[in-house]
């Protein structure tokens, strides 16, 4: 059997849908809002519910569960790592942060986990996935209106880029990964992604005045991007929570250093053609301002 955590998430719910439309597998998903029918019941915050969560499984897709203080992240993936070796779990599939993001705030928990499944009983697949494309779409979204009356796209990025991968990308090799590895645990064969680590970085790299493009196409008036200060920044992030706005100001100023652009990546390896990163954005913002309207 094949488990995959936090699949009421986009990432882990396109996860399981992959799985499932594969054929051929025994998939089950968990998440916390499970209700240990169609879902199992795994809540991170509550180590009891794990044991029977996976049971039976012998292929575990543990997607991060990164939306709190470090120390909360470091609480949850510690008990998910040791209930999967209790489970008797043969393989682990852990979807982390690739190299580029290495300085990002968020980059301590993943490390900190890889080194906890490096010590674990199992095999371990690591993914480094590279950050959304929804992140500089929801950034671009969210200046459109603004964008539409003045014709400036303000945004704190700097001159900087940020390479990005497509959501669905990032999903499917994920898929493709579990379904190979759970074919050679039950064949007893030869065991291709264990203890492999694959950097998934985007292929495509954005910045603020390749956002300024996109709203100008999307919205038909030319935009042109203005960079804002970090400073100028912060107040926006008034209403998130603290460590949201931490990761947040984090990203800006990653990007705004040149620090977020990849060099290399494993994604065509496992997908043939990914998604052009620019394609998605305009994708996201004409729909946002088509339903503004």
């Amino acid at each position: 059997m094949i488990v995959v955590t936090g699949v009421s998430g986009a990432l882990g719910g396109a996860i399981l849908g992959g799985l499932r439309a594969a054929g051929g597998l025994e998939v089950v998903g968990a998440s916390r809002s499970g209700d240990g029918t169609a879902v199992r019941h795994a809540d991170f915050d509550r180590p009891e519910t794990l044991k029977e969560a996976f049971e039976g499984a012998r292929v575990l897709v543990f997607v991060s569960a990164g939306y709190a203080e470090d120390d909360v992240v470091l609480a949850r993936h510690g008990a998910v790592v040791r209930a999967a070796a209790d489970a008797g779990v043969e393989h682990v599939i852990y979807t982390s942060l690739a190299a580029s993001g290495e300085r990002l705030t968020i980059a301590l928990a993943h490390r900190w986990t890889e080194a906890r499944l490096a010590e674990a009983p199992f095999d371990v697949t690591v993914l480094r996935n590279g950050l959304y494309a929804e992140i500089p779409a929801g950034l671009a979204l969210m200046g459109a209106a603004a964008a539409a009356e003045s014709g400036v796209f303000a945004a704190p990025l700097g001159a900087g880029r940020v390479s990005v991968a497509a959501r669905d990308d990032l999903a499917a090799v994920a898929v493709r990964v579990a379904a190979e590895a759970w074919q050679d645990v039950v064949s007893g064969g030869e065991r291709r992604h264990a203890g492999r680590t694959y950097e998934l970085e985007g292929l495509s790299a954005v910045g603020g005045h390749d956002l300024a493009e996109v709203l100008s196409e999307v919205l038909g008036r030319p935009v042109s991007y203005l960079p804002v200060p970090l400073g100028a920044a912060r107040a926006g992030l008034a209403g998130m929570e603290a460590y949201q706005a931490g990761h947040t100001m984090s990203t800006f100023a990653n990007i705004g250093a040149g620090l977020l652009e990849a060099r290399k990546s494993d994604l065509p390896a496992f997908v043939d053609a990914p998604r052009p990163a620019r394609d998605l954005i305009a994708a996201v913002v004409r729909a946002g301002v088509g339903a503004s309207h």
